[in-house]
């Protein structure tokens, strides 16, 4: 049960060098399941970070949030999923059409053998209702994420990256087998930063969620690696009830 939780736990390398990537990488292998390539860390070291990480023996969640035209997205998902990545994003608000054109080049260039992940980020954790209407959308995050999770999944993606608050209204639209990857996830205790709509790693994985993001409540602990051993701790436990 410790193997399976631990596969759900994504550490985010929100660093600025390759050395620190690495540092983390070789700390925190074998007790996270996947490390999180982010815009900060690839615009530095672009493939070269994911390519260090998986000679480690580690898996990638490459979020880079991809959001263009369809046909850009697609050339750019084919070759982020070249990179060998155990998934990646793009943002669902590029619309149906951008999304069904990503599913399908992926679908075409892998032939449905051991194609990476395909997620959706719905609406980002950091953003309030309030932050919506700034930009124009009148509806809240818990009326907007089911509703570009449905979108996603009637494009053919894997899943969606979506807040824990949202996980249930997701289930509920997509289903059981729809993945989900949840960020803004903070152990009790832990400061909140600039997450709004956050959740304890329990509360996450009992919502139903299927992968955790978790960064800074490891990287800034005394003792990052127990950090992360008692957040897996945490999700066994849960799995052991259901």
């Amino acid at each position: 049960m410790m193997d399976k939780a631990r596969r759900k736990l994504i550490f985010a390398l929100d660093v600025e060098t390759l050395s620190e990537a690495k540092h983390w990488v070789t700390r925190l292998r074998g007790r996270v399941g996947l490390f999180k390539v982010g815009k900060q860390l690839f615009t530095r070291c672009g493939p070269e970070a994911v390519g260090m990480i998986r000679d480690q023996g580690g898996d990638v969640f490459l979020d880079l949030k991809y959001h263009d035209i369809p046909n850009t997205v697609a050339k750019a998902a084919v070759e982020a999923s070249r990179l060998g990545v155990k998934m990646f994003n793009l943002h669902a608000l590029g619309g149906k059409e951008m999304m069904s054109a990503t599913a399908a080049a992926l679908s075409e260039h892998w032939e449905g053998r051991g194609k990476p992940l395909l997620l959706a980020v719905t609406i980002l954790t950091s953003m309030s209702a309030e932050a919506l209407r700034e930009v124009g959308i009148p509806s809240s995050p818990e009326e907007m994420v089911p509703r570009l999770a449905q979108l996603a999944k009637q494009a053919g993606l894997d899943g969606v990256v979506a807040s824990p608050r949202e996980i249930a209204l997701i289930r509920g639209v997509c289903g059981p087998d729809f993945v989900i990857v949840t960020p803004g996830v903070r152990p009790l205790n832990a400061a909140a930063d600039d997450q709004k709509r956050i959740a304890t790693p329990a509360q996450a994985v009992r919502a139903g969620a299927d992968y955790l993001v978790v960064g800074r409540p490891i990287a800034t602990a005394a003792d990052p690696e127990g950090a992360a051993l008692s957040i897996v701790e945490e999700i066994a436990a849960v799995m052991e009830a259901f």
